[in-house]
């Protein structure tokens, strides 16, 4: 066929007397077909098991029994829990501590790295490997021994005459070791702020020291507002996952929740409340209030960002 002929093909054709139809192509039905694993896996294991959870919500469900209507009770059960709230306490001073630190760390290896020393790759990877391993069971027990009673850390202030207590079974200070952890899975930001930071011109930072800035202004009058669109997207991820921040809390409080409570994430407790009471009702219920929950955050952050979230155009 000639190039002219393909041309017609490809081209959209308005019948006489009728609207403009477009021609469908003959490939149409092997794309859909490459599709079709990805449709089904989007029907069958997310949209299908949400629809499922929503009307679990409203149902009395323990798995051996058919689930039986019971309209709000679960959600007025959940909001006179006093476990729940604190679950949920814990859980948003996990994020609204955790975050930010991770983030300002993130950005501030992220310009170290964007000086262009030598071996940058080496870097690079060396300190995304704790965004791989973070999640893990492993670096979990890990986190355990380090900061045990008998663990590294206790280890390091024994030198300078300091008996240390035992980070992850003081009330006080389980919810902090979990933080760090958190803070040290700083790799995937930084390596977006990297990114970040390779597209800013270097001409506007020359431009700056010829009228006498030093490093401060420039950062703070091109670097972060140039910047502000990828720090608006690392928040938003990084809420997103410390909102179902699971692993770390169910291992290193060896599925407890801690003492007293103080590393019961919500995610925790809505494992304990399915797998453990069985009452899948509740637990549904519980899934619904943090997707209702991480939706605000995610809403009230594209909200405020025409604030602070400036782009070029």
């Amino acid at each position: 066929m000639s190039s002219l002929g393909e041309l017609r093909n490809l081209a959209v054709r308005r019948p006489k007397g009728g609207p403009r139809v477009k021609e469908r192509h003959p490939d149409d039905k092997a794309a859909y077909l490459f599709l079709l694993p990805w449709l089904l896996g989007l029907v069958g294991l997310t949209i299908g098991p949400m629809i499922a959870s929503l009307y679990l919500s409203f149902t009395e469900y323990n798995l051996f029994q058919p689930p039986v209507w019971t309209g709000l009770d679960n959600f007025a059960a959940m909001f006179g829990d006093g476990r729940f709230w604190n679950s949920f306490r814990v859980t948003v001073v996990y994020v609204l501590v955790g975050v930010p630190i991770q983030l300002a760390l993130a950005l501030a290896l992220a310009m170290l790295l964007d000086k262009g020393m030598r071996g940058l790759s080496f870097y690079r990877s060396l300190f995304y490997l704790p965004s791989l391993m973070g999640g893990s069971v492993a670096i979990a027990i890990l986190w355990r021994q380090v900061f045990g009673k008998e663990g590294l850390v206790n280890g390091v202030l024994a030198w300078f005459g300091v008996d240390g207590p035992g980070w992850i079974g003081h009330p006080d200070f389980a919810l902090g070791t979990l933080v760090i952890l958190n803070v040290w899975t700083f790799g995937s930001p930084m390596v977006i702020f990297l990114a970040g930071l390779r597209q800013i011109p270097e001409a506007f930072y020359e431009a700056a020291s010829i009228d006498g800035a030093g490093r401060v202004r420039k950062f703070l009058s091109i670097t972060l507002p140039l910047l502000t669109p990828i720090i608006f997207f690392n928040v938003v991820l990084q809420i997103i996952f410390s909102f179902q921040a699971f692993t770390q809390a169910y291992v290193v409080s060896g599925g407890t929740g801690g003492p007293a409570d103080a590393t019961m994430f919500y995610t925790l407790l809505l494992y304990k409340e399915a797998f453990t009471e069985l009452d899948m009702g509740y637990a549904s219920a519980m899934a619904w209030f943090l997707v209702l929950v991480v939706a605000a955050f995610t809403a009230g952050n594209f909200w405020l960002s025409k604030y602070w979230v400036f782009y070029d155009d």
